[in-house]
């Protein structure tokens, strides 16, 4: 039966741990402000929900080809997820600015070149929907959607939030990083009992 609630569960955490998306629209937001972060935070969803749909259709073509490939895809995900809990455990106070562009064409083609995207979408696909949804192409651009969704709501957080999230990990970082880094261990694990 899906599990509406680990399904969120996974998307959610992976979508607020930091990534490419996430730190660079900070970083953006944080220099410039956060309306001038706009255009590169749109560009990164567009570019989001292009791939996720591209990785949506590939992955249900290769899962019904291939189906001996569920468990080794799920094995690679979870392994990729304990390495981001442990990097997010170990990571400093202090996060890094770039200087990076704010651009809608930026954050667009970012996605294209962003490994974190491309594990959530085949973690989601392989052990959340495709068991249940494999046949159903409304659910798949629907679930497609949700992903997108969830991941532009948390990158605009970054941006929005962007001083108050560098106070908030510089005063409690190790907190910080201790809470998501063991939720990213609770993700991982799951996987494996769907």
């Amino acid at each position: 039966m899906f599990s509406f609630f680990n399904f969120l569960t996974y998307a959610v955490v992976t979508a607020v741990t930091p990534g490419p998306n996430n730190l660079m629209s900070m970083s953006i937001a944080r220099q410039s402000g956060f309306k001038q972060a706009l255009p590169f935070n749109f560009g990164v969803f567009f570019g989001f929900s292009v791939v996720m749909l591209i990785c949506t259709f590939f992955f249900t073509m290769l899962s019904s080809m291939l189906p001996m490939i569920k468990t080794p895809m799920v094995i690679i995900g979870a392994l990729y997820l304990l390495f981001l809990a442990y990097k997010t455990y170990q990571s400093s106070s202090e996060i890094k600015e770039s200087l990076t562009k704010s651009s809608f064409v930026s954050g667009f083609l970012l996605q294209f070149i962003n490994p974190k995207i491309y594990l959530y979408c085949l973690i989601s696909m392989e052990v959340y929907i495709l068991p249940y949804f494999s046949h159903d192409f409304p659910m798949l651009v629907f679930f497609s959607g949700v992903l997108s969704l969830i991941g532009f709501a948390f990158t605009l957080c970054w941006a929005f939030f962007g001083a108050l999230l560098q106070t908030l990990f510089s005063k409690h970082a190790r907190l910080t990083n201790t809470i998501l880094a063991l939720l990213l261990v609770y993700c991982a694990a799951s996987l494996f009992f769907e």
